[in-house]
Formats: C-alpha cells, structure tokens, sequence
C-alpha cells in the first residue's frame, strides 16, 4: 500500500502542474493520456481514501458467478449481458459494435418499453421481457443447488446491422455515416408487447462522475432557464429516485434517467449482471420466465451494502485527465471555432460543485470543465430512438460530457461516439446533431478542412 501512496502523491504534483496551465477542475484531474488515464484516483484522497478506492475498483473487477462455482462472487444471473462490470467498462472507458455482423452485442444494451407510463412515470416495461434485454443466461448450472438438464434461456440474440450514406463537405471531403439498425433474433419467450420500443445503448466512460453528482440542481435549472433566450429548449429530467422514493433530477446515462451514482451502480448490477442489492432486490425474472424464476440466488440481496458502498466511492473519487495538448496553436484556433459555432451553448466548458457538499466533501467547491449542461435536448429525426423515458422524449438525448474524449481509443481501443455506437470520430457525431443542435453542425459542416480539423483537435483535446 506504500507504493499506493507514492503513486497518489506523484499524481497530486502532475496534476497541480497541470491545472496552473488550464484552470482543469482542481483537485480532481491528472496528467495522464494512457491506457489509465480513465482509471486514476483524485490527487485529493488521502491514503485511507485510497485504500477505499481500491477497493471499490476490485469490487468493479469481480466475476460474478453461479451459485455453484468456486471461482467467483455468487449471484450471476439467471440472465444477464455480461459476468462483471469491467467487462463493458474496459479500463472504465466506452464500448462499441461488434465488429463482425455475425457477433452479437457485448458491451451495448437495448433498452424495452411499451407505450405509456409505470406509477412514477418511467417507461412501461414489456410483461415477457422487463425493461432491457439480457442477451445471455445460465446454461443448466443450477437449480435449487443441483444440476439442471434444461438451462435458462436467454432472453434473444442481438446483432447490428448497418445503413451508410455519404456526406460532402466543403474542399470536397467525403464522410461515410452508418447508422445501426438491431435485429432480434430468437425470441424465448414470444412475441414483444404491442407497441414495443427499442433503444440501443453504448456503454458510456466512467469519467468525472462524481463532479457532474456534486453539481447544484439550481445550477441545471438555472442552465435551462438561460438557453430559452438563445432559443434552445434544454429540459431537466425528473426521474424517480427509488432510495429515496422520490422524484429528483436525472444526472445520468444517456436520456439523463438516473439521479444518482448509487442507483446507477445497483441498476447495472441487476440489468447487466443479475444481481440484486438492497436497492432492486426482485430479480430480472418475469413471470412467463419459469427456469428464471426458481434459479436460486446466490443470497438476498446478492451484492451487499458495503460493496455498493464501495463503488459509490470508487466513482466518486474517480479523477479526470486533463486537457492536453492546450498550448498548440491549432487546439486553440479549434476552440474558438467551437464558440463561434455555439457548441458552447449546451457543451458548456466549466460548471461547479456545491459550495458544500457533505456526501463527500472534498467534491464541494470544485470547477470543473466537463461540458455539458445535464439537460436533455432534442436532437431530431435522425438520432431519435422514438422512446421516452420520464420526461425526455423520443428525440431527447442528454447533452454528453466531452472530457478525456480525446483518450477513448487509447484507453481501450473504442472510440465509438453517440447513443448508440454510430459515430466513429468527432466528425461523425457532429454530422450527426440535429434538431436543436443543426445550426452548429451546418456551420460546422461550412467551415474549411483545415478549421474543421481544428476543432476536431480542441475536442480530442478537452
């Protein structure tokens, strides 16, 4: 653990270095642009605070298993996408498309719901299939502790499928956009509810989460409040808060639909994994779904309170790679670009923390340089997945946060961008923004090769 706190104090001195240059949110960032560059503690813990935090990531790196297995933490299952949280979260950055059409989805997910609302208005799950498809599931491992001739079926098989068009730009530069298309296969447990609606989803980095938890809801509100004189149309997501059984601010995942680390954390545990928490303690196990239903769990709840304790933890003490690269001219030249184009308006460069914030205190009183507005906005036709989830429509995506975007391919090889996976640079995903985001990518898309470049290289930058 020595070597722990050598490592911690060395990062404390890079990242002063620096933030003198960038005015990067103090105290959380780190001069890094490596494999690790996503998978730092904050130069502010102390060494107790470190050792937490490592636990927390082992936590984030355990296997879960059947409950008859030897080599792993007991609870996987009876469905599930994949066996621990690391495996979608390589190295804590993004996932992408398979990269064959013959393999099957591995770090995305589909998100399911039918027409209408549940009781705190979220989306209304199908009866067969609950709110996600689990494209994997215990193979005949157990039942009631002893071995089953017949396994659990997974839930359907998933695969993409790709549309292309081309796109010109000014100088004559051709880019090809592929759009996804999802194809179901295997149904196990009949059709989908009338009116099925699908969503693909990417597995997002795990970058700053605890800055953009720390950030006021008056400061999001004030946010939106603002945009409405620029003609924007920013809106806060209300969702419901099932540990404190209420309706708060959605912060997280992709429409914004999760107001907190902790029930993200418990709600990956048992849409991705199988494994129940004191937060979600019913399994993934709909009624039509019977070798689901008398699986035994691992315990109850099979992630405990401690562990999810941890991760929390882990998350929130996550520090975020600083700008790079900020003294080239070129960088700066593409960050003039990206307010001239009004990119600003929802990526917005600095927010900051509660000036007190007593669930982890040393997150009070930081800026930070996510941006992102925490608002859901429209971003038209194109990029509609054509599914509300509380009050973001079929159209609504949250503004994403575009630090360390730069690292995405160095950190694990994905640089896969959007909702969905589609974009593979910076280029595509602009060319991609509709609706409350057209004029800046037209005037994006106006610009010459060489200022396009520009402001790719300040977003890879940020």
């Amino acid at each position: 653990m020595r070597g722990f706190l050598t490592i911690l104090l060395c990062l404390t001195g890079a990242a002063s270095a620096q933030e003198a240059g960038t005015g990067a949110d103090n105290g959380f960032s780190v001069a890094r642009a490596d494999q690790d560059a996503y998978s730092q503690p904050a130069p502010v813990l102390s060494y107790r605070e470190g050792e937490t935090f490592l636990q927390g990531r082992s936590h984030f790196k355990r296997r879960w298993v059947a409950s008859i297995a030897f080599n792993g933490e007991w609870g996987l299952g009876p469905t599930f996408i994949q066996t621990r949280c690391s495996e979608c979260h390589v190295n804590n950055g993004r996932g992408g498309p398979p990269q064959a059409p013959g393999e099957q989805l591995a770090t995305m997910l589909v998100r399911l719901s039918l027409p209408g609302a549940n009781e705190h208005g979220g989306p209304l799950h199908d009866p067969n299939y609950g709110d996600q498809f689990q494209n994997n599931a215990l193979q005949g491992q157990s039942i009631d502790f002893q071995y089953s001739w017949e396994s659990v079926p997974a839930e359907a098989a998933l695969y993409l499928d790709w549309e292309e068009r081309s796109v010109t730009l000014p100088g004559g530069e051709k880019v090809t956009l592929r759009k996804p298309v999802l194809r179901i296969e295997k149904l196990a447990f009949g059709p989908l509810g009338e009116g099925a609606m699908t969503s693909l989803r990417n597995t997002p980095p795990l970058v700053g989460l605890g800055l953009l938890e720390a950030v006021p809801q008056e400061t999001v509100l004030q946010l939106a409040r603002e945009q409405k004189n620029l003609g924007l149309n920013g809106r806060p997501n209300f969702v419901w808060d099932a540990i404190n059984q209420r309706i708060a601010l959605g912060r997280f995942g992709w429409k914004a639909n999760t107001p907190s680390l902790l029930q993200q954390v418990a709600g990956a545990f048992l849409g991705d994994i199988g494994v129940t928490s004191w937060i979600f303690r019913q399994q993934n196990c709909p009624p039509i779904q019977k070798a689901c239903q008398v699986q035994a769990p691992g315990n109850d709840p099979e992630v405990i309170k401690a562990d999810l304790d941890d991760l929390e933890f882990w998350l929130r003490g996550s520090a975020v790679p600083a700008p790079r690269d900020t003294a080239n001219p070129l960088v700066r030249r593409g960050a003039e670009l990206f307010r001239q184009a009004a990119c600003d308006n929802c990526h917005v460069p600095e927010l900051k923390t509660a000036a007190a914030y007593p669930a982890f205190p040393k997150l009070a009183n930081r800026s930070l340089r996510a941006y992102t507005d925490l608002l859901v906005h429209d971003m038209g036709d194109d990029l509609a997945d054509g599914r509300p989830d509380f009050q973001a429509g079929a159209r609504d995506w949250r503004t994403a946060p575009l630090w360390g975007l730069g690292l995405s391919a160095t950190v694990n090889g994905r640089s896969a961008l959007l909702h969905d996976g589609r974009a593979r640079n910076v280029t595509e995903a602009i060319l991609w923004h509709g609706g409350e985001a057209a004029a800046s990518r037209d005037a994006f898309s106006t610009l010459p090769t060489a200022d396009r470049e520009a402001l790719m290289k300040f977003v890879e930058a940020i």
